[in-house]
């Protein structure tokens, strides 16, 4: 009964988040964002809403190693399965912005922070304060460098209407809150019955359902040549991932945080973090470093299990 639970709480947070993406993607390009700070912004925030949701949630419960293992566990199936999927079936990426210079560094700072942080063994409400504010920075670095680029046609014949994108926004919302909630107490049952840690759960079952809606938005992107959209999407998400899930979960409950014992999965997410920089530096945009992505994801979850 847990699993069938389990799956239709992912099914509402994905169904959710769509909704939001799609409202979000209206209001930005309404007031003529750029693609890539759509991606960056908007949807990677979109996106993030079941981590968001989740992790909030467990921290409400007292289950921190699902809110942690759930963040840590995003960022490595958001590099390496969304990122490695995208270079592979796109038929050419070719970002207008330079990706090195001006955003790859915002994926690695936070995960860096995050590990200085948990040094002590736990996120506290200040950390968490110091995490948000450091979103805040980042929102403010978009903005500034916002460059608008072509924009969609199809939106842009669209009429827009306050009423009806507020209304789907407020649907999506609620979808990915009461999703969120069945998910964790679902996960948790699953955790107790099979003697799994709630680390592993969060790490795999929970952070992949959660990223599913990154990994639909990003090949949905690429296949339609937005590869600024898609790989913003990544980038963002990440930032989000750390910043506002984390910072808003020990915010609401401190967390403890176990960097010895969770090494190997804390590593893994830093190195494919540093394997996007270098990706961005060289501008390896292809299906060899696709490959290698997969290939990383698939060493990880092999060592995991």
């Amino acid at each position: 009964m847990d699993i069938l639970i389990f799956i239709l709480s992912m099914g509402a947070l994905i169904y959710g988040a769509d909704f939001i993406i799609q409202q979000s993607e209206k209001i930005a390009f309404h007031f003529d964002i750029s693609p890539f700070v759509i991606g960056a912004t908007l949807i990677a925030l979109g996106t993030s809403l079941p981590e968001m949701a989740v992790s909030m949630s467990a921290s409400l419960k007292g289950s921190g190693d699902i809110a942690v293992a759930n963040v840590i566990g995003s960022t490595i199936f958001n590099i390496s399965l969304v990122l490695g999927a995208v270079f592979l079936i796109a038929k050419k990426i070719e970002p207008q912005r330079d990706l090195f210079a001006k955003d790859s560094s915002w994926s690695l700072f936070p995960i860096l922070i995050f590990i200085l942080m948990g040094l002590d063994g736990e996120l506290s409400r200040f950390d968490g304060f110091l995490f948000v504010l450091l979103m805040g920075a980042y929102l403010l670095f978009l903005i500034q460098s916002n460059q608008v680029e072509e924009l969609d046609e199809e939106l842009a014949k669209e009429k827009f209407a306050w009423g009806k994108t507020l209304g789907l926004l407020f649907v999506g919302f609620v979808f990915v809150i009461v999703g969120a909630d069945f998910a964790i107490d679902s996960a948790g049952n699953m955790a107790r019955d099979f003697g799994v840690s709630e680390w592993l759960i969060g790490l795999f079952l929970v952070a992949l359902g959660t990223s599913l809606p990154e990994l639909v938005v990003s090949i949905q992107a690429a296949r339609n040549n937005n590869a600024d959209m898609a790989i913003g999407a990544i980038i963002g998400s990440n930032v989000a991932n750390f910043t506002m899930v984390l910072g808003l979960s020990s915010i609401l409950n401190p967390l403890n945080v176990d960097l010895s014992t969770n090494f190997f999965d804390i590593m893994a997410a830093l190195i494919v973090s540093v394997m996007l920089v270098f990706i961005t530096a060289n501008k390896l945009y292809n299906k060899s470093a696709g490959i290698v992505l997969l290939t990383v994801l698939a060493l990880v979850i092999t060592n995991s299990f």
